[in-house]
């Protein structure tokens, strides 16, 4: 009988939740129920904190009101795997999402039936997305949510990672953090074999297996995992160096930029250096491009042949023809068409 009642109660909120107002005669016949049950199960909802507003009539008006906490939300099969696609997506890198994102995607995909999570997999292979720019490697969406999870959860993994320089080795972790710095995912973990802190990219990591084992929360160095993770990156090598001296505060590009953090360093209230060093070239164009005030450029070579290939390839698509120019092709476009119209011609019997 309580089975009943709950089972009936859920289906009630589900109601609740897919439409404005309901009237307690079309509660009624949806749950097969009379009036009089649907007004007992709206008060146990009430009791248990859901905020059901109601109104004055022969059998009354029902509606759920914002309330001070999200209540949990029932889904049917359809809405689940619209909203699993659409975080999966936006985890893949057509989008950035924070880390509540992934949590609610980790979530959802812990609770999905088998037979959905078949037809999610099948939308996700079939859609696709159009990229503007070069944006790099992605992160597998799969593996956001396997990380995520295990992240949630304090669970170790293992995994295989391919370093920037070596070959791919297994490795033993317990997640921490997954952060984003400039579109490129990457993982916060305590290494168990080297005892350190460590940062995987994601788009490096194969074979993520969660280990079942679980582990207390290891607080991270200043309690502050993007600033650990931004100090980890500034004072990593590079494939490419770009530093710019900038004319103007740290604090005016620091509001003008993303994922810079500790690269911008201070040296007068006027003038600031900028560390745009990275492995993508198109990523360091992309970030002096951000800049908004004049700058002084010390780069490698082929950091400086991609920004003169790139500028010289706006300048040719944005040069207006000179004055010579136009006169020039005015004179071809002349000489192809034949003498002007009302121009006189020679007649063949003088």
């Amino acid at each position: 009988m309580t089975s009943d009642m709950t089972a009936r109660m859920l289906r009630l909120l589900s109601l609740l939740q897919t439409r404005r107002e309901w009237s307690g005669d079309d509660l009624a016949e949806r749950l097969e129920v009379t009036v009089r049950t649907v007004r007992r199960d709206i008060e146990r909802l009430r009791e248990l904190g859901y905020p059901v507003d109601s109104t004055r009539g022969h059998s009354g008006g029902y509606r759920l009101a914002p309330g001070t906490d999200l209540p949990p939300l029932l889904l049917d099969d359809d809405e689940a795997i619209a909203i699993a696609v659409a975080l999966r997506t936006a985890a893949g890198g057509l989008t950035r999402i924070e880390e509540t994102a992934l949590r609610a995607l980790a979530k959802l995909e812990q609770v999905l039936p088998r037979r959905l999570r078949g037809q999610v997999t099948a939308l996700q292979t079939s859609l696709d997305g159009i990229t503007w720019e070069d944006r790099g490697p992605r992160a597998d969406p799969a593996l956001l949510a396997t990380l995520a999870v295990a992240c949630r959860d304090h669970e170790i993994v293992t995994f295989d990672y391919a370093p920037r320089r070596g070959t791919t080795a297994p490795r033993r972790a317990e997640p921490c953090h997954l952060v984003d710095s400039g579109g490129l995912w990457y993982l916060l973990a305590h290494d168990t074999a080297k005892d350190d802190w460590r940062l995987f990219r994601l788009d490096r990591i194969t074979s993520a297996t969660p280990t079942g084992r679980r582990v207390p929360p290891r607080p991270v160095p200043g309690d502050d995992p993007a600033a650990f993770v931004a100090g980890r990156l500034s004072a990593a090598p590079t494939r490419y160096r770009a530093v710019a001296t900038v004319h103007a505060s740290a604090d005016h590009v620091r509001a003008r930029t993303r994922g810079l953090a500790t690269r911008i360093q201070p040296l007068d209230e006027a003038t600031c250096l900028v560390d745009a060093s990275g492995d993508h070239l198109p990523r360091i164009a992309q970030t002096l491009a951000g800049l908004d005030t004049d700058y002084a450029l010390d780069a490698d070579p082929d950091v400086l042949t991609h920004l003169r290939t790139a500028a010289h390839r706006t300048l040719h698509a944005t040069a207006c023809p000179s004055p010579g120019d136009e006169a020039s092709t005015h004179a071809e476009a002349g000489e192809r068409s034949g003498p002007a119209t009302g121009a006189a011609s020679p007649s063949p019997n003088r």
